[in-house]
């Protein structure tokens, strides 16, 4: 894809970039589910890329991606809301309807590196309607990760178990060692806290590559990435994360970017991740066991983020590569 600036950043529709600028009335843009319930991320139709010369939204029309150019003011304005104030420094937020949670009490991690204390989650409270403008009323908890363990730099993820919503964050818990903790509101409490965690794993970070049912078993799971490159998937429930399956040979990338992407297929979704030591991506499905259905080689490797848009014969994958271009992929054919 031919932009005039190299790309430094992307993000999906699932980002808040992504949403505000569906609802900020900068472009005409359709399809953006805004308000969804409680954790049920929300997400719009584009994606939003930019570098130290400019910006852009990246749409979908007829399996072709189209390009519309913002500035870099625009762009700032637009991702300024992503790290709150008083969240971790170059954290990001995760939102899904009332809720939103993002990293606070800056921390040092048991390697020398940042973390988070606690993890902070707002909620939007309902209020009576009346002709007098009020401020919203919000609650607010800080959540520990418990023991001697603290929150990894890497952005949370809301998700949906047995009917009500509950947040997955990475954990560091020793120099070499890291895992993932589990946040609800068991039944009949109204506070929210720690449910399940994993024992401690060599490697950390655990990166959230996505949560789906990725094993079309009707359940939920998560898939991660250690720094050593192992991919493994997670069963969830309110009280429980259980290994469910793991795959070496994949690349969680630098940072907070998002290397990893869920996508709707036929059967259950797929994961799109980068493969480790290669300038390839790898189309992952979790029926029966983790196994490849596609890989393709890419003109450089993949570093800033991969997304996807549409769906089916019309999927497009993005992916943000090591010099700065976006490569297109039509996996499952067309025209990119």
């Amino acid at each position: 894809m031919d932009l005039p600036f190299k790309v430094r950043a992307l993000r999906g529709p699932q980002s808040e970039a992504a949403i505000s600028v569906a609802t900020s009335g900068l472009l005409p843009i359709a399809g953006a589910k805004s308000g969804p319930s409680a954790g049920d991320e929300e997400s719009a139709p584009i994606a939003l890329v930019w570098g130290d010369d400019g910006g852009a939204v990246l749409g979908l029309t007829d399996g072709a991606v189209t390009v519309r150019p913002i500035g870099r003011d625009a762009v700032e304005g637009l991702t300024a809301a992503e790290t709150p104030r008083g969240a971790l420094p170059g954290s990001r937020r995760v939102l899904a309807g009332a809720l939103s949670a993002y990293l606070t009490g800056r921390a040092r991690a048991p390697d020398g590196g940042d973390a988070a204390a606690v993890l902070t989650i707002r909620e939007r409270q309902p209020m009576a309607v009346s002709t007098d403008p009020k401020p919203v009323p919000v609650a607010t908890v800080t959540v520990p990760a418990g023991g001697e363990a603290v929150f990894a730099p890497l952005r949370p993820r809301l998700l949906r178990l047995a009917g009500r919503p509950a947040l997955l964050a990475a954990t560091l818990s020793g120099a070499e060692s890291g895992g993932l903790v589990l946040i609800g509101r068991p039944d009949g409490q109204a506070a929210w806290s720690v449910t399940a965690r994993t024992p401690p794993q060599p490697g950390p970070p655990l990166k959230i590559a996505g949560i789906a049912d990725f094993a079309g078993s009707g359940g939920v799971q998560a898939a991660t990435i250690s720094a050593r490159g192992l991919l493994q998937l997670w069963n969830l429930t309110p009280e429980k994360i259980e290994p469910a399956g793991e795959a070496p040979g994949y690349a969680a990338g630098e940072g907070d970017a998002d290397l990893a992407v869920t996508v709707p297929a036929a059967g259950p979704a797929e994961l799109v991740l980068p493969v480790a030591g290669r300038a390839e991506i790898a189309l992952v499905q979790a029926k029966g066991s983790l196994h490849e259905r596609l890989r393709v080689p890419l003109p450089a490797p993949a570093t800033t983020g991969i997304v996807a848009l549409g769906e089916g014969a019309a999927l497009r994958l993005l992916v943000g590569l090591a010099d700065g271009r976006i490569a297109v992929i039509a996996p499952d054919g067309g025209k990119p």
